[in-house]
């Protein structure tokens, strides 16, 4: 498939192309075709990919091609971006820095190898910020990535290797992950959809960190319905892609309070969010102005253990190998492993507090602004130390982390753009076990209004 056809396949969600693929009007190897075609047009100028093998990647449609159960395949011939803190044979893992073996993994992890049992076609490693401790992507090892809306502007992190490729059109699909916001905040700076499950419903990757158990793994796509599909592959479920819009009304909080002190939202982030509550509030739900039990010492627990996380992320590499301010990050997370090692005791309680705040206003979801400001410039942060860093950043994203630390499952979808294009999302919340109904009323919102899928 040559000219206007191979392009036309660009840009088309993964549940089209799946389909397309299964009843063979198109083969795997054109549709990869094109993606690379694509990568290899823009990546020049985004930097998505830490590491691509199209000629590998080529055979691997071949052999799909031939598969005797394409016709059952959820995400046949779906190319897919993977984030470079998941073992994929035949690639090393980096994890963004110069400290980490560049001995090809061996083996792929489980997750990898549900998306291939599924149909989809791994492309390659996309790129983190050292050790996926930021939420930009930018490292001393591989450069910094651009948002597709922006060039000057960060994709977010630390999955922004994954919103950039996706954001792009140059994969449908990426596999991310969420240690404190690293899936939602790409896919707010990027104009997409993205979901950090609840613990337990997608498996923890073999050889990560899971931040003291804050860490999940999940997809970052174009479409609700994508996303969902993404979910139920990884996940070994049939659950998520039959979501609908909700089916009665729900009791919605609405908050733009912020868990950490000191942080004031810039305005057209504030309008975005005004505005999908009146969305929602059109719909026919009962939307309540009403803050979550936020305490400034809320943010301790988190803290301890991100650090700690990235303490364990360091495991067997070498100190002086690492960017300064990853150092620092370092040593702290193992004094306090060490020394003040985090309290599940503290993390339960509050848990009970938050679901009692639940509990007691009958809220269904808490929607919130994802980011308190549309994304970053490339560079805010550059040559700065630990914690002049963690302070600044703080007034960028006070929002994901506390999802992570409640084990809330979370979704953050697009809200509209700033005067300059740059795009605002909102995040949906609720307690465990919420997915299906977070994913319905993000496709409610996906209907009423809608949002571009792809950067211009």
């Amino acid at each position: 498939m040559v000219g206007t056809a191979a392009e036309s396949l660009v840009g088309r969600t993964a549940i089209e192309l799946a389909s397309a693929v299964r009843e063979r009007r198109v083969s795997p190897l054109e549709v990869v075709d094109a993606h690379l075609d694509r990568i290899a047009a823009l990546e020049p100028r985004i930097h998505a990919f830490q590491a691509l093998r199209p000629d590998g990647v080529r055979e691997e449609a071949r052999a799909l091609a031939s598969r005797a159960d394409l016709a059952e395949l959820p995400l046949a011939g779906v190319p897919v971006a993977i984030k470079d803190n998941l073992e994929m044979a035949g690639y090393p893992t980096r994890n963004g820095s110069l400290a980490s073996s560049e001995e090809p993994a061996a083996d792929d992890d489980e997750l990898v190898r549900r998306l291939r049992r599924a149909g989809a076609v791994p492309l390659g490693k996309t790129t983190v910020p050292e050790l996926c401790l930021w939420p930009f992507t930018e490292s001393a090892a591989f450069g910094a990535t651009r948002n597709p809306w922006s060039l000057e502007h960060t994709p977010g992190g630390s999955s922004g290797g994954d919103g950039a490729a996706v954001a792009a059109a140059m994969a449908p699909l990426a596999l991310g992950a969420d240690g404190g916001g690293s899936i939602r905040i790409p896919s707010s700076c990027c104009g997409l959809v993205g979901i950090k499950p609840g613990p337990g419903v997608v498996p923890t990757a073999s050889g990560h960190s899971t931040w003291v158990d804050m860490s999940e793994f999940g997809p970052i796509g174009t479409t609700v319905a994508d996303v969902a599909l993404m979910l139920d592959v990884l996940a070994s479920t049939a659950t998520y892609r039959a979501v609908t819009p909700p089916s009665r009304p729900l009791r919605i909080a609405v908050s733009s309070a912020s868990p950490a002190l000191g942080v004031k939202l810039h305005p057209e982030v504030e309008r975005a969010f005004q505005a999908t509550a009146e969305v929602l509030r059109s719909a026919g739900h009962a939307v309540v102005p009403a803050d979550p039990p936020y305490k400034p010492t809320d943010s301790m627990p988190f803290l301890q253990r991100a650090f700690v996380g990235g303490a364990e992320e360091a495991e067997g590499l070498r100190l002086d190998a690492l960017e300064r301010r990853t150092r620092g990050w370092v040593r702290t997370g193992r004094w306090l492993r060490r020394n003040r090692p985090p309290s599940a005791a503290a993390a339960e309680a509050l848990r009970a507090r938050y679901q009692g705040w639940f509990d007691q206003g009958g809220y269904d979801l808490l929607l919130t602004p994802t980011l308190a400001t549309p994304p970053l410039r490339i560079g805010a942060y550059q040559g700065r130390s630990l914690w002049p860093t963690i302070i600044g950043l703080t007034r960028f994203m006070p929002y994901p982390p506390v999802q992570n630390l409640l084990g809330h499952p979370a979704v953050a979808v697009p809200a509209g753009r700033t005067a300059d294009g740059l795009p605002v999302g909102v995040q949906l919340s609720a307690p465990r076990g919420t997915e299906a109904l977070l994913l319905g009323a993000a496709m409610q919102l996906e209907q009423l209004q809608p949002w571009p899928r792809h950067a211009p």
